[in-house]
């Protein structure tokens, strides 16, 4: 995250040239969800498909399934790439001004506002899918490492992004994505409502098992690499314990590994959590240190190839986790 806030004046200085000869306009699109102009509901003309811009893998998964048949829906970030560290190029960007509706979660895609606001189109729908949450703020050690990335803005924490791994949450999320769907296709409202009403109850449904799968079990407190999972967390009554703070590539310091040890021990922890895309070795000390096994805790922030050859989405790979924690907590 923080490579795009040193680079932002460099990078922004050569998209202005790359982008002069496509005839930029001034851009009056937000972060609010959904932002049009006025006279936004014509962004297409009758029987086209909306050209539909997403993020990374949640935002596309959510939008593909409201969307449905009306919209060609395409994700930024590639499969394999790590969304918090990730930057567009120059052919990102053309798909980001042509876009008729743009969708991304907030906060983890540090680029996104500047890359609107250079990427101008005064017709686009944006649609930031976790404004109007109750969102939380990161760990004490995520906020001092990133302070200098969040300066100038308007809040004085890092706040948690990793909302979409809160079925509930991601419930709203929907949502706020079937409202940018409508306000840029109106013609087609009721499919939107259809398609966001269908995937919702897939959602209500994931709520209700993970509910299920972990109510009784033995403990509450779980270890993972990152700070991916304090929503999921807070929803089950669970206690997420990171390693690091919010950004995967945040290693911790040695003082707070050693607090970490100390707490796997003491409470005879078994299972140490890493993710995929990320590399795993600082779960490894852990685990080889007291004498742990690891396990994959997924933060969905992209698919893997074995995801994709496995036909996983966004509803598997949560039950994966789902049953991964399940195991962890009742040994």
């Amino acid at each position: 995250m923080n490579t795009w806030f040193k680079k932002s004046f460099v990078w922004s200085a050569g998209l202005a040239l790359i982008l002069s000869g496509c005839g930029a306009k001034s851009d009056h699109t937000a972060t609010n969800a959904p932002q049009a102009e006025p006279n936004q509901a014509q962004t297409t003309d009758s029987g086209k498909k909306l050209k539909v811009v997403t993020t990374f893998y949640p935002m596309y998964e959510f939008t593909k399934q409201v969307a449905g048949d009306h919209a060609d829906v395409t994700v930024l970030v590639p499969a394999g790439a790590e969304p918090h560290d990730w930057e567009p190029s120059a052919k990102d960007m053309a798909q980001v001004k042509d876009a008729d509706v743009f969708v991304y979660n907030g906060i983890v895609e540090g680029w996104a506002e500047q890359a609107l606001s250079s990427a101008s189109n005064d017709k686009r729908v944006v649609v930031e899918a976790s404004k109007g949450l109750n969102l939380m703020e990161g760990t004490a050690e995520e906020e001092e490492g990133e302070a200098h990335a969040e300066e100038g803005h308007s809040h004085d924490h890092v706040l948690d992004p990793h909302v979409w791994l809160d079925p509930v949450l991601a419930q709203k999320e929907v949502e706020s994505i079937k409202a940018g769907l409508i306000s840029a296709d109106p013609a087609n409202k009721a499919d939107y409502e259809k398609n966001s009403n269908a995937y919702i109850a897939k959602l209500k449904e994931l709520d209700t098992e993970f509910k299920t799968a972990l109510k009784d079990v033995k403990r509450k407190d779980f270890i993972t690499q990152h700070a991916a999972f304090g929503y999921l967390a807070k929803q089950y009554g669970l206690t997420q314990v990171p390693i690091a703070g919010l950004s995967p590539e945040q290693e911790p310091t040695p003082d707070k590994l050693a607090g970490i040890i100390k707490f796997a021990k003491g409470n005879n922890v078994k299972t140490i959590f890493f993710e995929t895309l990320v590399d795993p070795k600082v779960a490894e000390t852990v685990a080889t240190e007291i004498g742990a096994k690891t396990d994959v805790l997924n933060p969905l922030e992209g698919l893997t190839d074995e995801d994709k050859q496995k036909n996983l989405d966004y509803l598997g790979v949560m039950k994966n986790n789902m049953e991964a924690l399940k195991k962890a907590l009742n040994e």
